[in-house]
């Protein structure tokens, strides 16, 4: 069931397929604000206050991957499906790691697309409940991490995190110094433990482990074939 009046922000250049997915969308209950390339898109983002974004890759002027980031910059927490026949396992990880939560490759079920944007969704959104139950402030020897605010405070810099970065942090720190299975994980954030998924949790974990680099006395250890443990001394 589509979650009726949730905002919608569509960045499509071709026309035709454009059509499909704004009639559809709007058929189940969305609220949908179609653009042809992404100018003024932190006017749009602040303006309009979406729920999601669907991005295009290969856009006039600006490329999908850019617009990710900059939306990422403005809102930390937006979740963003990327739409692209690029299908390449570089412009695949490229996507994630600009701030995109999800990649459906072209052509597409709208069936499918429908499916990835309700989950998208709920994830986003029991991840705020899931966040208000930990502390507003956890202190990770010279962290700061803000679960609420999906904001990682580190010895030098403020990093704004992603929904699924926040939600890896989270499910870590409830298990601070104890083994956390991969499949659990997997399931927490994407809601399966598929191969894809696997990959795409590979990732994050680079990125996260990057993200505390600067502290010696704190590491997340894979542990082979279970999962990962979270080590702060």
């Amino acid at each position: 069931m589509a979650l009726v009046g949730k905002k919608i922000l569509y960045i499509e250049d071709e026309p035709y397929l454009a059509r499909i997915v704004i009639d559809t969308l709007k058929l189940k209950g969305y609220n949908v604000n179609h653009r042809r390339d992404g100018n003024k898109i932190g006017d749009l983002v602040g303006e309009f206050a979406p729920d999601l974004c669907i991005l295009d890759v290969m856009l006039p002027d600006i490329d999908g991957y850019t617009l990710a980031k900059h939306i990422h910059n403005i809102d930390g927490r937006m979740p963003i499906i990327f739409l692209t026949a690029k299908t390449q396992t570089d412009d695949i990880l490229k996507g994630f790691s600009s701030g995109g939560t999800d990649y459906l490759k072209k052509p597409f079920s709208m069936e499918e697309l429908l499916v990835r944007i309700e989950t998208q969704l709920k994830m986003s959104g029991r991840d705020t409940e899931a966040a208000q139950s930990l502390p507003d402030e956890i202190v990770l020897n010279k962290y700061k991490f803000y679960p609420v605010r999906y904001e990682l405070q580190t010895p030098t810099e403020s990093i704004k995190l992603t929904n699924r970065e926040a939600q890896i942090i989270c499910l870590l720190c409830t298990h601070l110094n104890k083994p956390l299975d991969r499949r659990i994980l997997l399931q927490e954030v994407w809601g399966d433990d598929s191969f894809f998924n696997s990959r795409n949790l590979d990732v994050y974990m680079r990125k996260i482990r990057n993200y505390f680099a600067a502290d010696s006395g704190i590491e997340i250890i894979t542990l082979k074939g279970k999962g990962y443990q979270f080590v702060v001394s």
